[in-house]
Formats: C-alpha cells, sequence, structure tokens
C-alpha cells in the first residue's frame, strides 16, 4: 500500500517556533522516526511537506538585503527550501530506517505545480507572508515589484497569489522512484509555482500554493492508497475550543463537506487539510486521515485520528 505522509512546516521546527538549523535537524528526527515505522510495517512510503517558517527566514533574508542584492523570487524560495529540508529529511529518515534493519534508501525530487497563467488569485494578491515592515522598508521591496497591503498599526505586509494547484509536473519522476523501492521527499510546500507560456516553455511566479492542496493533488496523481495529513492534533473537531467540541473518527466524505461548508473548521489551519482530504477521495475513492504524528501509523491503517471514506463506503482495508 503506498501512503502519502504531508508534513507541516512546524514540524521542522521546535515547540516554541524556532527554526534554527539545530532545531530542525531535532525535528526532522522525531518526524522520520514516525516515518520510519510506516516503513518497517511494510508501508510504501512517499513525503510531502510545508515549508511556510522557511519560507519566512529567507523573506527577512530579502528585507534586510533588498538595498544590497536584489531579492531571491518566491519560486526561488521555494525550491531552496525544498532542497533543504528535503536533504535534512532524508539525513534523518536513513540511520531511522538502519536502526530498524529497514534497508530502503531516500530521495528527495524538487518538485515543480503548473498554475493557471489566468488563477483569479494573480488579478488580486491576497494569501499573507513574512513579517509585518514599516512603509519606508517596505517601499524597498516595492520597488523591486513586490505587492504588500497596509495593515493598519501593525505595518505593512506582502501579499501574494494563492492559485490553484493543476499540474504536478514531476509526478512521474516521483513514481518511477517510488516503485524502486525509494522513500521519495517531494513537492514540499505545495510544489514551486510554474506557468506554462504560449510556447509551451515553463516559467517561475511568484506566489504560494497551499501544501495540503498540493498534497492532495500528489497523492490522487502517483496513485496513492491513502493521504495521511500529519497535524498538531489527532483529530478534526467540529465546535473547536467550545464546549460542544467534539472529534471527528470515521466520516463520509459528504458529511465532511457539509461540516466543512458550515464553517467548522478555520479558513488558516484545519480548513485547508479538510479540504484536501476531502478533494483526494472524491478523485481517488480512497481513504484520507487527518492525525497526528503519534498516530501516524495507525493513522494510515484507519485506526486512529479523522478517516474520511468515500460515500456508503465499507471501512477501508
Amino acid at each position: 500500500m503506498r501512503v502519502l505522509v504531508a508534513l507541516g512546516g512546524n514540524a521542522m521546527t521546535s515547540a516554541d517556533g524556532r527554526a534554527r538549523p539545530e532545531d530542525q535537524t531535532a525535528a526532522a528526527e522525531v518526524a522520520m522516526a514516525a516515518v520510519a515505522d510506516l516503513v518497517a510495517a511494510g508501508l510504501d512510503v512517499v513525503i510531502t511537506h510545508g515549508n511556510g517558517p522557511q519560507v519566512g527566514d529567507l523573506l527577512v533574508k530579502n528585507e534586510l538585503s533588498a538595498s544590497v542584492v536584489p531579492p531571491v523570487p518566491l519560486d526561488w524560495c521555494g525550491a531552496e527550501t525544498q532542497a533543504t529540508i528535503g536533504f535534512v529529511l532524508m539525513d534523518a529518515l536513513e540511520p531511522a530506517l538502519a536502526s530498524r534493519d529497514v534497508v530502503r534508501r531516500a530521495v528527495t525530487v524538487v518538485t515543480r505545480t503548473r498554475v493557471d497563467a489566468d488563477d483569479p488569485g494573480f488579478r488580486e494578491p491576497t494569501k499573507p507572508i513574512g513579517r509585518y515592515l514599516p512603509l519606508e522598508e517596505a517601499k524597498v521591496l516595492m520597488e523591486h515589484g513586490q505587492t504588500f497591503a497596509d495593515r493598519g498599526e501593525r505595518g505593512w505586509r506582502r501579499v501574494v497569489p494563492s492559485p490553484e494547484p493543476r499540474e504536478i509536473l514531476d509526478a512521474e519522476a516521483i513514481t518511477v522512484l517510488a516503485d524502486s523501492g525509494y522513500v521519495v521527499v517531494a513537492n514540499g510546500g505545495g510544489g514551486i509555482p510554474v506557468v506554462r507560456e504560449p510556447d509551451g516553455s515553463l516559467r517561475g511566479v511568484e506566489a504560494v500554493i497551499d501544501k495540503d492542496l498540493g498534497a492532495a493533488l500528489l497523492a490522487h496523481t502517483i496513485g496513492a492508497d491513502r493521504l495521511v495529513i500529519v497535524t498538531d492534533v489527532e483529530h478534526a473537531v467540529l465546535g473547536f475550543g467550545t464546549a460542544e467540541a467534539r472529534p471527528l473518527d470515521r466520516v463520509d466524505v459528504a458529511t465532511m463537506r457539509r461540516y466543512l461548508d458550515a464553517g467548522h473548521f478555520a479558513s488558516g489551519s484545519m480548513g485547508p487539510k479538510v479540504e484536501a482530504v476531502c478533494r483526494f477521495v472524491e478523485a481517488s475513492g480512497e481513504a484520507g486521515v487527518i492525525t497526528s504524528l503519534a498516530k501516524i501509523v495507525a493513522g494510515a491503517r484507519c485506526e486512529a485520528g479523522t478517516v474520511v471514506v468515500p460515500n456508503d463506503s465499507q471501512p477501508p482495508d
């Protein structure tokens, strides 16, 4: 069985959010111990991950050096963080596998995701990224073509498009490597956003793809039997933060969509994860799971977490 494991970007930082190299290495060791348990259980694993904190660090470097060297474009930031995080995850995973007497190698694929050039998101960027800046500092970056929005007393913050992912361009390479026995790290941060020009060439664009939606598309494209989105809680919860809070166990996708449409899941946290799982289940007819790192093996077996299944289905194998 092939499982796509989607790790959040905060899985690569310390508990207090710090992202020093040593913090990211330690966090990767914890995450890859869980992934190694999946591989040791006989599952075929592909890993994707968020990169928000890491891209955020690169944006700070852009801001501090903008008057000296041109800022690195956002698609380049995505590519750099995919490679760096992949390197850290591979170095953490391979010894974890060896300690479990599993002979497998890891590989990272720097992955491009095609978006539509006429996606509505490009006409009105709304996705906030990076720090709040005073106008004087934001102006320097605006002179380099970046878009900033006035956030009142907090200052100015960069906003970028967040287009829909349409195609994982490097999915064939990912599939071939997974079929050959590699544990593949791919499509970090939802993929490097690119558009196809009329002449067939590709061009990177300044945008951020939702990492969970990118994970859903990748999982379906490579024929995964399960999508497991790893977060810091064991379940998606109805009425989160209220006296009526109720964790969800097994639920069919139509019911989950009704909960989503009713506003049960916050747009900046659980909402995209629920949307991604629903998309995967609807496209593939397989189960999708939202759960914590500690429950990842049981989650992949649909024995823990919030398990979303096709409508009128039997419990998944």
